[in-house]
């Protein structure tokens, strides 16, 4: 399986936000659960926009191209409805927010076609000829990166990976993004983005941030996110049972993806005291769910 995640994919499931002006950076201090006030031109950001309730309405990776000037990666189907909130928070800061999707490529790197330059997850380089290259957590043990640039630059050179198997890589990295079909369903650490560089607990307000904060401190948590493998097709949104409990789901399907071995993988987010029971999706009869080892440590609780 080692062996498939090796190239350069095509990426349509994402779009871009970009955020310019002089208090573009501070604006987003304001509204995201990671620090860009201090980001610097070498390192990217992953982090959650939240409702007031600490419910996140969409992920975002975010990097600065400028000290003025701000690209957002998210989920597409989510794109224009986040804009527009993320928009109503502007008021008298110096920034202007724009759907920039049209205006940049997005590519998946995969094993050999990531830059040995790179040095850990969230790292950032830039190339001569503009493109972004953003290091993300690997996919069975294969290293990935994000490649975003102007429509008019060069794609880089390399073998074919196709869109299936970067999907596959997103849900096998154990990282979510948010999508439609889990809007609001979530706090950041029921996906495990304080484990993964997505949550900065030192930071200033953001909204929802005292309800992320006493999930964190008051060890009130009861869900984090698991990786699962099913012989069938898996959805995001499908809830997820425990044997013990036919009538109330457990948790629910975040994000999937066929396995190119075979079968589904999937992301989800359930009641930890789930995790040693037997498991389906979509009903307590439904498909039959296998939970593998995250690739990543999860951080103590403070």
């Amino acid at each position: 399986m080692t062996q498939t995640l090796q190239g350069i994919a095509p990426i349509s499931h994402l779009g871009i936000i970009r955020v310019q002006g002089e208090d573009a950076a501070q604006f987003l201090h304001n509204q995201l659960t990671n620090d860009f006030a201090l980001l610097d031109l070498q390192h990217a950001r992953l982090a959650a926009f939240c409702s007031a309730k600490g419910r996140m309405q969409a992920s975002f990776i975010g990097f600065k191209r400028a000290a003025d000037d701000i690209l957002l990666v998210c989920s597409r189907d989510l794109l224009a409805p986040t804009l527009k909130r993320l928009s109503m928070f502007v008021l008298r800061a110096k920034a202007k927010l724009s759907d920039a999707s049209a205006d940049f490529q997005l590519l998946g790197l995969a094993g050999d076609a990531v830059p040995g330059s790179l040095q850990a997850p969230w790292s950032l380089q830039t190339t001569a000829e503009g493109a972004h290259i953003v290091q993300l957590y690997p996919a069975a043990q294969q290293l990935r990166a994000l490649w975003v640039a102007p429509v008019a630059t060069p794609a880089p050179t390399g073998a074919a990976l196709s869109a299936e198997a970067w999907l596959w890589s997103e849900v096998a990295s154990g990282v979510a993004t948010v999508s439609q079909p889990v809007f609001e369903q979530f706090v950041p650490q029921m996906l495990n983005y304080e484990s993964v560089g997505g949550v900065n607990f030192k930071k200033g307000c953001y909204p929802g941030q005292e309800v992320v904060a006493r999930s964190q401190f008051r060890g009130t948590l009861k869900r984090r996110a698991f990786i699962v493998h099913a012989a069938g097709p898996l959805s995001a949104g499908a809830e997820v049972f425990a044997a013990s409990d036919a009538e109330q789901a457990t948790g629910t399907v975040v994000q999937a993806a066929p396995r190119p071995d075979g079968g589904w993988a999937a992301i989800v987010s359930m009641q930890i005291s789930a995790a040693g029971e037997a498991l389906t999706a979509g009903s307590a009869s439904g498909e039959a769910l296998q939970l593998q080892a995250l690739p990543y440590a999860l951080l103590d609780d403070i």
